[in-house]
């Protein structure tokens, strides 16, 4: 990672990747929009606890977040479609998501 990363250029990417609103992002990530806006409209740099939760609500560790690297990670076409659609569910889906997999197992 070079010393001119662009925090806010990588939200706005992973936000389009995803096809996710900054304003969806603020709820997902249990931040204010009107904090989330301002930090990406005025070149604001998050802090690290912001960050965290930014990535929460996208889904990603910190790691996957300054990593832009696609060779890295390594899924199979299911677990990325699998990821995908993670992506797309509300924190109280995906929350639900996981324990049906839970469940799942149980059964096994």
């Amino acid at each position: 990672m070079s010393s001119d990363f662009d925090v806010n250029a990588r939200i706005k990417q992973l936000c389009e990747e995803r096809n996710i609103t900054y304003y969806e992002l603020a709820k997902r990530s249990d931040i204010p929009y009107s904090t989330l806006s301002t930090m990406l409209h005025k070149s604001n740099q998050p802090s690290l606890i912001t960050l965290r939760k930014i990535c929460d609500g996208l889904g990603i560790t910190l790691s996957h977040f300054f990593n832009t690297e696609d060779a890295a990670i390594s899924l199979t076409d299911s677990q990325n479609e699998c990821l995908s659609l993670y992506n797309l569910l509300s924190i109280e889906e995906q929350k639900l998501a996981i324990a049906y997999m839970k469940g799942m197992l149980h059964k096994l």
